[in-house]
């Protein structure tokens, strides 16, 4: 959520911010804006509420030259969404100020800046860091001690950038608890909270640390951490390929990612499965020892992310025969708890910088977990760099809201390390090839499992009146209908809830009626005939079932039931699998229903706030 891009150059730097907020759409705002100083340090301000298109179009009837600036995608936090609270904020027509985060202490800071004669022109916490850098100004120093002052005094998460109308050769940019880095260029530097934004311009980074403040110019970049010690930050090439300009033949983002699934997964695969074993070298040895030692494992996650993370734990306690915890990362921080001896301790993110996972992980390492790992897709990312180890999921850029590669390559992660944790703990020979020989297959299982879009898009014509809806699971797939619901609400906006389909008695029986449409995932496995059961329970009810079912599974289409058959496939890998007909069924209702698929009102990509 919310977007930076900064640059000091000796060029026009308007487009460059602009194409910046433009990569950095995905990410969910409701206002955006820029600042730019020209050559005669005349500070020229754009806002607009709503998309980037809105500012881009503003821009282009009023022209805004100079070659330093800052910009910024607002997500509202304090204050509603408009143009007053939208960034950049100014003060005393001299200083400007883009912020991500929230500053928790606003409030008395406010209050004594009001004190002090400052006049507040919104209604955000960030206008407050802008003020407070003027008021510091004021004693003396250069902006970077001004800046060093003012992060002193502010409580929260900020990832900010400063700059100074009358000394526009340099931007000072300040970090804590949400991500900031350094783009390098050939005279001339940039900033951004996502490195995604700066592609056009460069593909070197610098990451900033948690309590760096860097001053930043078009020749020097200079890096002061917590501290206030001069530090060297490594200067790093990105691998990313950055193709999310393009949606090719799809409608939407969020179609042309569910069809890469295939793709991503054979990347995930590669250089992981030798013959018969799970190959996770890329840990490095002492990574690789860890493992071995591993006995206990504790997941922390988020959103779709805690999804996977469920399914992981029946994989470790089936496959591995060891206890796997699961926690919402947001909870994990404000409870008391059992650290398990040789405990593992794994983080799950898409985009590797989720506020409060990160936190949790931070707190993880204070208390004595064994070793941190982070399965992530963002290269460079906070929780890979403040990890011991980190599985990459190789996914690519994923660019709708609504995650859906990510989520499948996470998975075929998760499977991995247990299959490489399994080896030590019970785990037979056999088992681990029955295992890579499923993955080996998931690829093209997955390509004839999109096979099924247009009958998936037909049934998804039963939805368009509906408000409210079910989806039931058994063992590992009740981690997948939970998923399947939280996609369906979050892109069509409709109410979804998910049961394992055994608490159906417990319950969700007073829903069901002929206008409650309940979906069910059916593999072929020891539990279906338990889910036949609990699907007649439905039936009985007046309830209108949609079942994805394995082929084998010999149910069929009638009164109250529509079937459609998914490829068979090997049981450990069926979570995987079933995810994608769910994944096809939420875009096709939000399409119907006529809403934003890749940025679904009031969310955002990367949630980098509490």
């Amino acid at each position: 959520m919310c977007g930076i891009v900064g640059a000091v150059a000796q060029r026009d730097v308007a487009e460059i911010l602009l194409e910046g907020l433009r990569r950095l759409e995905y990410r969910g705002y409701d206002s955006a804006g820029l600042a730019v100083v020209d050559n005669s340090d005349e500070l020229h301000r754009v806002r607009r509420i709503g998309k980037v298109a809105e500012l881009t179009d503003a821009v282009s009837q009023s022209p805004v030259h100079g070659g330093t600036g800052i910009a910024h995608t607002r997500w509202a936090t304090h204050g509603e969404p408009s143009e007053r609270n939208a960034h950049p904020h100014v003060s005393g027509d001299r200083f400007v100020v883009v912020h991500n985060g929230i500053i928790e202490n606003h409030e008395t800071l406010r209050a004594l800046l009001q004190n002090e004669g400052f006049e507040f022109t919104s209604g955000t916490d960030t206008e407050v860091i802008v003020h407070l850098v003027n008021h510091e100004q004021q004693k003396g120093g250069t902006l970077l001690e001004a800046v060093q002052r003012t992060v002193t005094q502010l409580e929260g998460a900020y990832g900010m950038v400063v700059m100074d109308r009358t000394d526009s050769d340099r931007l000072i940019v300040a970090r804590s608890g949400s991500p900031l880095v350094i783009g390098l260029g050939l005279g001339e530097n940039f900033i951004a909270s996502d490195q995604l934004a700066l592609f056009p311009v460069t593909r070197r980074f610098m990451y900033l640390e948690e309590g760096d403040v860097a001053e930043v110019t078009r020749t020097d970049v200079t890096i002061l951490d917590s501290n206030g010690h001069p530090v060297e930050r490594e200067a790093r090439d990105s691998e990313i390929e950055h193709d999310a300009g393009d949606k090719g033949q799809y409608r939407h983002y969020m179609l042309k990612e569910i069809h890469e699934q295939p793709e991503a997964l054979t990347n995930t695969l590669e250089g992981r499965l030798g013959e018969h074993q799970v190959n996770l070298s890329v840990l490095g040895k002492e990574g690789q020892e860890l493992l071995n030692r591993t006995r206990a494992v504790q997941i922390v996650a988020c959103g779709t992310s805690y999804n996977s993370a469920m399914v992981a734990r029946y994989w470790f306690e089936e496959l591995a025969g060891i206890p796997c915890r699961v926690e919402i990362a947001s909870e994990f921080r404000y409870r008391k708890f059992f650290v398990p001896e040789d405990c593992l301790f794994i983080t799950l993110s898409q985009s590797g910088e989720t506020a409060d996972t990160l936190a949790a992980l931070k707190l993880a390492k204070e208390l004595g977990y064994m070793a941190t790992l982070a399965i992530c897709n963002v290269p460079g990312s906070s929780m890979v760099r403040e990890s011991d180890m980190a599985l990459m999921t190789h996914a690519g850029a994923e660019i709708g809201v609504a995650s859906t590669k990510a989520f499948t390559t996470q998975l075929a992660n998760l499977l991995l390390l247990v299959t490489a944790v399994g080896r030590h703990t019970g785990m037979t020979a056999e088992q681990e090839a029955s295992v890579v020989s499923a993955l080996k297959a998931l690829p093209q299982i997955l390509k004839s499992t999109l096979s099924m879009s247009d009958d998936i898009e037909k049934m998804a014509e039963a939805f368009a009146d509906k408000h409210h809806s079910l989806f039931l699971g058994r063992g590992s797939q009740y981690p997948i209908a939970m998923e399947g619901a939280l996609k369906l609400k979050e892109i069509s906006y409709i109410h979804a809830e998910a049961y394992a389909a055994g608490e159906l008695k417990h319950g969700p029986l007073a829903l069901i009626d002929n206008d409650m449409p309940v979906i069910v995932v059916a593999p072929n496995n020891d539990l279906l005939e338990k889910l036949k059961s609990n699907m007649e329970e439905v039936r009985a009810r007046g309830g209108q079932l949609f079942v994805f079912a394995d082929r084998n599974a010999s149910l069929k289409n009638g009164e109250g039931v529509q079937v459609l058959p998914v490829e068979a496939s090997p049981e450990i890998i069926a979570p995987i699998v079933y995810t994608v007909p769910l994944q096809l069924l939420s875009y096709y209702v939000a399409v119907i229903k006529g809403t934003d698929v890749d940025q679904p009102r009031n969310l955002a990509k990367s949630v980098t706030v509490e």
